[in-house]
């Protein structure tokens, strides 16, 4: 089954839980854009808070105990058998992280609305400002649903494997950092920003298309791959497109923000 879903798709859908996943860094908080229309019968669910522990060491958006996670996704209706569909407005980035703890976590069926909040309302299909109040789900979390990357195995990969920087270019570089305190890039990682996931509309591109695009970053059938960003969100993204081209992959979900947090770690530039 495609980890992706079309607004068509979903409409017909009959009994499944939405997440509402829009976040934005440095604000305004999603949740007041979720006030001002989201998919009827979408629950919001807080990436700081819902998807990810208290910043520290661990990074900026660390992966949060099992029973802290389980419990949020029972407060947002989260039922082990109904299917959930998630969605943002910034090409799925952030909605890719709620795709991703979910699987991590141990939920079979999860998919991301390609296009996002953009693709339903240019699609024709409804908006409400109600929000409702979904009854407690009963999702268990069983962690390990997908692999991921500790510090010492995400440098070892840059070299031994792929491993995949999705920020944009000029913070792979170092050329800016706008957010943590070291610029650059893990040592033999590949810059592989994933705004070229997605095309102009915010829709992944084909499978095809796709396994082109890694393919000339290295990756291909046997490869071992593993994605970073800044803090462990739109490296999901990275995973998403590389589930969406057929190649599995691990995500290092402390990123450059834990990456950085040990000065003994060392960092490439250019």
């Amino acid at each position: 089954m495609s980890p992706l879903i079309t607004p068509a798709e979903l409409a017909a859908l009959g009994d499944v839980t939405v997440l509402d996943v829009r976040w934005r860094l440095g604000g305004p908080p999603g949740v007041e854009l979720y006030r001002e229309g989201h998919l009827e019968g979408a629950v919001y669910c807080d990436l700081d808070t819902d998807l990810a522990a208290p910043p520290g060491e661990g990074g900026r958006h660390p992966l949060p105990e099992a029973e802290a996670f389980q419990r949020a996704m029972r407060r947002l209706g989260v039922r082990d058998g109904r299917p959930v569909v998630v969605y943002d407005d910034a090409g799925s980035t952030v909605a890719a992280r709620a795709w991703w703890a979910l699987r991590y976590f141990g939920h079979q069926d999860v998919r991301v609305l390609d296009g996002g909040l953009a693709a339903w309302t240019e699609a024709g299909l409804p908006a409400t400002k109600e929000a409702p109040v979904p009854a407690e789900g009963d999702f268990t979390a069983r962690p390990g649903g997908m692999p991921v990357l500790a510090a010492a195995e995400a440098g070892a990969l840059a070299t031994e494997g792929v491993l995949l920087d999705a920020r944009a270019g000029e913070r792979y570089r170092g050329e800016v950092e706008p957010v943590d305190p070291v610029a650059g890039h893990v040592p033999g990682a590949v810059s592989a920003p994933t705004t070229e996931n997605v095309g102009p509309d915010g829709r992944f591109r084909d499978p095809a298309a796709l396994r082109a695009r890694f393919a000339e970053l290295g990756v291909g059938e046997g490869v071992q791959v593993g994605a970073y960003c800044g803090s462990g969100v739109t490296a999901a993204h990275e995973v998403l497109a590389l589930e969406v081209a057929g190649l599995p992959a691990a995500l290092y979900v402390g990123s450059w923000s834990n990456w950085v947090a040990d000065p003994s770690r060392p960092v490439a530039t250019g």
